[in-house]
């Protein structure tokens, strides 16, 4: 273990990052606060192409005679059933994150959005904006990422780095060699930043659910330790066991709660105003979002431009640090899958979910809002984390509801951080498809320590500008992996039947 270099520069590195963060939580916080600032200035334009090209390369792909090839040799077979390896996929990509913003977003939103707009109409833009953060470019970016990594390693017999398409496609020497190195490393950093900002999320959310839960109030920051404490010991376990049988597990429980809670908001609340507004949704959403991928606020006011910053771009480098992890992680449990099939499971899916999912989690907020004289819009303000509670408490059986999202998201957190532990440890010990467990328990101990900074930094959008400062080196590296795969692809010899 401790004779691989690379392996001790990332736990340096990262390491380094979470004793910044502990010794000096606010000073890394407005340093990250401030380069973050600069580069979204500069490279909005960018950014937004970029993930934008991602998803038109999907769609070709998924289109084109290149569709049929498999991630594999042609007789490989998938490993996990198609259940199994949506949830896991999605538990892996998102879980946490839909049980957090899945009121409160589109609830944001719309506190900006109504003041130009009127409220209804306000109202309808607010989930388009929601479901373009969450939908087929943020999925777009994860897939194209896990695609590259699957073919390459699957169907080239590369390792599974981020590097390896870089040495295959240009060709092993030196300077490929050192970026390649390079970009494992700076992947390994924006997994493991991105992935201690989503345990701070989890953490807030579940002190704010034990709070409702038994009507708690002044816990502050010790209940919230304590429920980071037992995190920690939850997620030890799996890291020590098989892959397919931790997460497959964890990931179909907490699917299963989560979909078990959607249909019964769906079914307690006001279903026709719910379901109409997942219609609309729809439609806004399939009209809107090709084009939306290209807008930059550029013209618009200074208000509407620091908005642009902190929501959409910031979640577009969001994807992106997870889309190493992801992307990985994808990878490793789609072996066997043609491209079409990987394409269609990795995006579509996963989009169809968010937009119910926000549909009717953001419909009920935005419902209470629209008609009833609950203080929605000031909580929204004041304490982000309470929203899906307080929302909850207005529907029938609320202590149930409440602990199925805390057990949900408890769930979330710990499949992420296993996950993730896996990746990274493939990441560090050269592309081993089963790392050791004492390398994933090293990287659980890292992963702890960084969710540690960014929840003592108590604040939501410091934690959004930490994950984006990792980010921001793989939205060049991603796009060099894309003309690798692109530059190897087109010697595939494949059927068009």
């Amino acid at each position: 273990m401790f004779n691989n270099p690379k392996l001790i520069a990332a736990l340096a590195l990262t390491g380094a990052v979470a004793i910044w963060g502990i010794v000096d939580t606010q000073g890394l916080a407005a340093f990250a606060n401030e380069l973050v600032t600069i580069q979204f200035t500069s490279r909005a334009w960018f950014i937004m192409l970029t993930v934008s090209f991602m998803l038109f390369v999907c769609l070709g792909l998924a289109l084109s005679k290149y569709g049929n090839v498999k991630l594999g040799d042609d007789r490989d077979e998938p490993e996990f059933s198609t259940i199994s390896w949506l949830t896991m996929l999605f538990a892996a990509g998102m879980g946490v994150g839909l049980l957090y913003w899945g009121t409160a977003e589109p609830l944001t939103h719309y506190s900006l959005i109504a003041e130009y707009e009127d409220a209804r109409k306000a109202a309808s833009t607010a989930l388009f904006v929601t479901n373009f953060h969450w939908g087929l470019h943020a999925w777009a970016i994860y897939g194209l990422t896990g695609l590259v990594i699957a073919y390459f390693g699957f169907r080239r017999g590369c390792p599974s780095l981020v590097g390896a398409p870089i040495v295959y496609a240009l060709g092993q020497n030196r300077i490929t060699s050192a970026v390649a190195w390079v970009c494992d490393l700076l992947a390994i950093a924006a997994i493991a930043i991105g992935v201690g900002g989503s345990i701070a999320m989890g953490v807030f959310q579940v002190k704010e659910g034990v709070d409702a839960l038994f009507s708690l109030s002044g816990t502050g920051l010790g209940l919230t330790l304590a429920i980071f404490v037992v995190l920690c010991l939850a997620y030890a376990l799996p890291l020590v066991v098989d892959l397919s049988k931790g997460m497959a597990v964890l990931s179909n429980t907490a699917m299963a709660v989560a979909g078990g809670l959607l249909i019964f908001v769906l079914l307690a609340g006001p279903t026709h105003f719910l379901m109409g507004g997942v219609l609309q949704s729809i439609a806004d959403y399939a009209g809107n979002v090709l084009q939306q991928g290209f807008r930059t606020y550029t013209f618009m006011d200074e208000r509407i431009g620091g908005w642009f910053q902190a929501w959409t771009l910031n979640y577009m480098v969001w994807w992106l640090a997870w889309a190493p992890f992801v992307g990985v992680f994808i990878a490793r449990i789609s072996r066997g899958r043609t491209i079409r099939e990987f394409i269609v499971g990795v995006i579509f899916v996963p989009t169809g979910f968010s937009i119910l999912w926000f549909g009717v989690f953001g419909g009920i907020g935005i419902f209470g809002v629209l008609n009833t004289d609950q203080p929605i819009m000031e909580l929204v303000r004041d304490n982000v984390s309470a929203v899906a509670f307080f929302v909850l408490q207005g529907l029938p059986l609320s202590s149930l509801t409440i602990a199925a999202v805390v057990i949900a998201a408890f769930l979330f957190i710990v499949t992420s951080v296993v996950s993730a532990a896996f990746v990274l440890g493939m990441f560090s010990t050269g592309g081993d498809l089963n790392p050791s467990a004492r390398v994933k328990l090293s990287w659980g101990v890292v992963l702890g320590a960084l969710g540690l900074v960014m929840i003592l930094s108590g604040s939501i959008d410091a934690v959004k500008s930490i994950i984006a400062l990792g980010a921001l080196p793989f939205v060049f590296i991603v796009m060099l992996l894309v003309v690798c795969f692109l530059k190897v692809l087109r010697h595939e010899k494949v059927s068009t039947k």
